[in-house]
């Protein structure tokens, strides 16, 4: 921007507009060289601070257990954000360098529970300009997670707050909370798991046939965890109708040999599986760094032998229910699993994509070194 049309600009209150739109079309530009460069990634981050009334005194549940449940992960991220977290933020920033385009959040961005739509929106505004204070101002993308919507008018606030941010961020119009974007020749899909728009992901893989990678971003899984909660995944309800969709968009999926980038368990997760005429490669992110000992990369389970094989050890639900048998679920998925890998461990990630290889380094807790590299491709 020239000197003249700055302080034309300034003189008018125009400048922050301006400015934003400048800086757009800068985005927008460097996001065309398509190849080799970089994208810092945080797991799940659930932001929120202490006291815990800062942005929960409107908090009112009535179901008992789901009530301690709740408050428990007040104190928890509370507790972890006074110090681990903001290390390990601070070491996510150091990860940029000049080929890096974007940051991205792989959702339950916020812990959410504010009774409030007002101080909803105020936590999801809080954290975005904190984190791109800290991440160095690049385009920051993050998708919807459960805790992102959770609350009262909570999912009405995210739907109405966050498409205008993401607009802001990718220099182009977004409208939904399923979307798509390019970083040169390469599609990033990102998909609201919460409540799956079909017809939208059915177009959006239409408008980027052809790319060099596909990538969904995702924060529950495509495919089922290993957790207690192994349902949480796109289409995983036990229903005729999403088991059918389910194995509609595998195939679908399969077939571009997605790149699926994920959260939700709180877990480092590799998962790659060969089916359905094609491949799909899962990763999944975790930055809730909830206790001392996850700031260590170490794996807990591998190989595709392995996969199902914890949830067998949960007997019950956070709410006391016993867990169901779910052995045919995992017992589909495992014939295809090439590899698979599972660590409790939290930190952040830098993904490096050229036109032949995709790997994404972990840096547990605020490590200084990388912690393991999983190549995807």
């Amino acid at each position: 921007m020239d000197r003249r049309r700055f302080i034309s600009l300034s003189a008018s209150g125009l400048l922050s507009m301006a400015l934003a739109d400048e800086m757009a079309q800068l985005s927008a530009k460097a996001l065309k060289n398509d190849k080799e460069y970089s994208i810092v990634i945080l797991g799940d981050t659930h932001f929120d601070t202490e006291p815990a009334s800062a942005y929960h005194s409107n908090y009112n549940e009535k179901v008992e257990w789901l009530n301690r449940v709740q408050r428990a992960e007040f104190a928890r991220n509370g507790e972890m954000w006074r110090e681990r977290c903001p290390r390990l933020l601070k070491r996510a920033s150091k990860l940029i360098t000049p080929d890096t385009k974007m940051v991205f959040q792989m959702g339950d961005l916020i812990q959410g529970d504010c009774g409030k739509g007002e101080v909803h929106q105020k936590m999801l505004s809080d954290v975005m300009n904190s984190f791109k204070k800290e991440l160095g101002n690049l385009p920051f993308v993050t998708v919807v997670g459960n805790h992102d919507i959770r609350g009262v008018d909570a999912k009405e606030t995210y739907h109405r707050y966050m498409p205008q941010r993401m607009s802001e961020e990718l220099g182009k119009p977004i409208k939904k909370t399923t979307f798509s974007f390019n970083i040169g020749k390469d599609a990033y899909i990102v998909i609201d798991f919460n409540h799956p728009d079909d017809e939208e992901v059915e177009k959006l893989l239409k408008e980027t046939e052809g790319a060099r990678h596909t990538f969904v971003i995702i924060h529950g899984p495509l495919f089922p965890y290993d957790s207690a909660s192994c349902r949480w995944f796109y289409h995983g309800k036990n229903t005729p109708e999403h088991t059918a969709a389910r194995r509609h968009f595998r195939e679908l999926f399969a077939k571009r040999n997605v790149i699926c980038l994920c959260g939700h368990v709180h877990t480092t997760e590799l998962a790659d599986w060969f089916g359905d005429g094609g491949r799909i490669t899962q990763m999944t992110m975790n930055s809730v760094w909830s206790k001392d000992e996850l700031g260590t990369y170490t794996v807990a389970y591998e190989g595709a032998a392995q996969y199902g094989e914890r949830r067998k050890k949960i007997a019950h639900n956070d709410n006391g229910s016993e867990t169901t048998d779910e052995t045919p679920l995992f017992d589909e998925y495992r014939t295809g699993l090439k590899r698979y890998s599972f660590s409790f461990a939290a930190g952040s990630y830098k993904m490096h994509v050229s036109k032949k290889h995709i790997s994404i380094d972990f840096y547990a807790g605020d490590s200084m070194d990388i912690s393991h590299t999983f190549e995807l491709r």
